[in-house]
């Protein structure tokens, strides 16, 4: 579904990202694992047009979208759910999700109703302010608000960062079933151990380069892996 071939991303002099390729097939979960620094958030927003690569392509359903701005990213079907969850503070739970459509034109009140089912929650506190909700609630919104724009391909920057364990067990479990409903999911993750228990496909990055791949299994009792992600 996604391609990245030979990526290459500069931040003033320094080349954060050193020419990756990297492939999510379409249904799957697929992760980017590796230490503060090494490239990843950067990569996730090049695809969605936040950041202009140096070089290389990047391919949407065999669609070159090198560059492309956001808008037209998310119109095609990939949408993005920032670090630190980024919701509108003074909006309502309700307003945030209906920020989430702001391109589409047909009728979104199924699409409503599909995250409520997601996250109960939301519906129970639809009229509160998102900026007043724990920060749990607050990354249920983020990732309702980013499935309001139907996506294809869901990204994902640390969705369980700062989060109780019970709270990012919930996260995963909804991850899963996002993508049982169809949704491929690209996802970053501080809590590696999660991140590999949970895709099919996990590359690992270190200092913008892709030093390691496999199935998400495969890493997880790599030796190399466990000393330096796992613990």
């Amino acid at each position: 579904m996604l391609r990245i071939e030979d990526l290459k991303v500069n931040y003033g002099g320094i080349e954060a990202v050193k020419g990756i390729s990297l492939e999510v097939p379409e249904g799957e979960i697929v992760t980017l694992i590796g230490a503060n620094g090494a490239g990843k958030s950067t990569t996730l927003r090049t695809v969605s047009g936040l950041v202009k690569p140096a070089s290389g392509k990047i391919y949407f359903k065999d669609e070159d979208i090198t560059g492309l701005p956001p808008y037209e990213i998310v119109s095609k079907g990939i949408t993005l759910v920032p670090e630190g969850r980024r919701v509108f503070p003074d909006l309502t739970v309700l307003e945030n999700l209906k920020a989430g459509a702001y391109l589409r034109k047909d009728d979104i009140k199924p699409d409503i109703e599909w995250v409520y089912s997601l996250f109960p929650r939301l519906k129970e506190r639809s009229w509160q302010a998102a900026g007043t909700m724990s920060g749990g609630e607050q990354q249920m919104l983020a990732v309702g608000r980013a499935l309001m724009s139907k996506p294809k391909l869901m990204m994902m920057d640390e969705p369980s960062l700062g989060l109780a364990p019970l709270i990012v067990k919930d996260i995963f479990d909804i991850i899963k079933e996002i993508v049982r409903q169809g949704v491929t999911i690209l996802l970053i993750e501080q809590n590696a151990n999660m991140a590999l228990q949970t895709a099919n496909l996990a590359y690992v990055l270190e200092v913008g380069q892709i030093t390691m791949t496999g199935t998400g299994k495969e890493l997880l009792v790599n030796e190399d892996v466990r000393k330096a992600y796992l613990g």
